[in-house]
């Protein structure tokens, strides 16, 4: 079965502290359900099109482990804390065997 991977960009942050608060959740919770942080932070670089924005990249062992990881009630909770806080978007990728 091939690994999944989650891949958050944040296009923006409008509340550092709100994103702290679901940071001290959300990375227990997702850790909890099997995700291995794999990098976090700013690109060292980018090319093409590419925007310097904050990037999360997370493994699990399958698309199915990632989704319920999501839908998680710990996850949940996170998310209910970072509210609006920030603009971002989350793609679940499946890995290549």
């Amino acid at each position: 079965m091939a690994k999944a991977y989650w891949i958050s960009v944040y296009r923006s942050i409008h509340d550092p502290e709100a994103l702290a608060a679901y940071a001290k959740l959300a990375g227990p919770a997702l850790q909890k359900a099997g995700g291995r942080f794999l990098a976090r932070g700013i690109p060292a670089q980018v090319y093409e099109n590419g925007l310097s924005q904050r990037t999360v990249l997370i493994e699990f062992d399958s698309v199915a482990q990632a989704i319920a990881a999501h839908d998680s009630p710990e996850y949940t909770e996170a998310l209910r804390v970072l509210g609006k806080a920030v603009d971002r978007e989350l793609r679940i990728i499946e890995g290549v065997a």
